[in-house]
């Protein structure tokens, strides 16, 4: 079941088909069909199953093509990101940036040696979500603006410390994720800068759904990045360095994680930042995102997760 935010009201609804059918009043909003749990879930089945085949809007049967999507997010939500956590990706940058090269020739040996070094990831705040097909407005601090197509597990109920083999029950539903990033913004490791490397208006894309009862393993979907029709990223989660799960219980062994938190697994190679050249010590800005550029994430499991770049304003 694909579950959306639509309309001017932000609606929860089902989307099957060419259809969304609208949730309200039984679930005026995400937050309360998460927390309905198993039974919610089964109501929106039945409401799917009475909507007929046509549009009826007087009756919350809409046609897809009519109604605005929203980032699928619960207001308030927790968002962390997964850092480094694909060895392509972290191999990639490591030789980009002229730190010492990283062996690729077995990549199982080069993830195990990457886990030795740990955990580590970065929060997403905002009090919005880019909507999916919106717009991300570029941001005056950088130059050199970057894409990062994810996948991200949305949590279902009250978690705190949860074990990493236990982490089915806490899933709730996967969605695609854009992490956008100023690539060009040296924070430094000893000094907190408010990570604004990670963190502007429109900073993350969540959607255009979530998906959820479908058995989806999220160490198992593929995910792939286009930028104005060419394919920048391909990869499978399953060649995640760490887990969810293990995300999950390191996070919320001090923090406890609520219905319709996010965790997102981080990004794999393909990105300008690993890709790009560089040029007296400066990354070339030809693969960077500017302004007019089309972006989209693309899962078979999951759907399309588009965003227009467009100039401050």
């Amino acid at each position: 079941m694909k579950i959306v935010v639509f309309g001017p009201a932000k609606h929860v609804g089902v989307w099957a088909g060419d259809l969304v059918v609208d949730l309200a009043p039984a679930f005026p909003d995400l937050a309360s069909l998460i927390a309905g749990g198993d039974a919610a879930l089964a109501a929106a089945a039945k409401a799917v199953e009475a909507a007929g085949t046509a549009p009826a809007p007087s009756k919350g049967v809409h046609a897809r093509a009519d109604v605005q999507l929203h980032a699928p997010v619960v207001p308030g939500a927790r968002v962390a990101c997964a850092g480094g956590n694909f060895a392509d990706h972290t191999a990639a940058m490591a030789s980009r940036l002229g730190h010492e090269p990283m062996d690729t020739t077995d990549m199982k040996a080069l993830t195990e040696r990457l886990r030795a070094r740990g955990i580590w990831g970065f929060w997403k705040v905002g009090r919005e979500a880019a909507e999916p097909g919106g717009e991300i407005m570029y941001p005056a601090r950088t130059k050199r603006l970057d894409y990062e197509g994810e996948l991200a597990i949305v949590i279902g109920k009250r978690a705190k410390d949860v074990k990493a083999a236990d982490l089915r029950p806490y899933v709730w539903g996967v969605t695609l994720f854009g992490d956008w990033s100023i690539r060009d913004q040296n924070e430094g490791q000893a000094t907190f800068k408010f990570a604004m490397a990670k963190n502007f208006d429109g900073s993350f894309s969540v959607g255009p759904c979530i998906v959820v009862g479908e058995n989806i393993d999220p160490g198992n979907v593929d995910v792939e990045t286009w930028v104005n029709g060419d394919r920048r990223q391909q990869f499978n989660t399953r060649d995640m360095i760490i887990s969810f799960g293990e995300y999950l219980e390191y996070l919320s062994a001090d923090l406890t994680f609520y219905p319709g938190d996010i965790i997102s697994g981080g990004t794999a190679k393909g990105t300008a930042a690993d890709s790009s050249p560089r040029v007296d010590g400066v990354a070339a800005p030809e693969r960077f995102l500017k302004p007019g550029d089309e972006v989209e994430m693309r899962s078979p499991a999951i759907g399309t997760l588009a965003a227009r770049i467009v100039a401050k304003h």
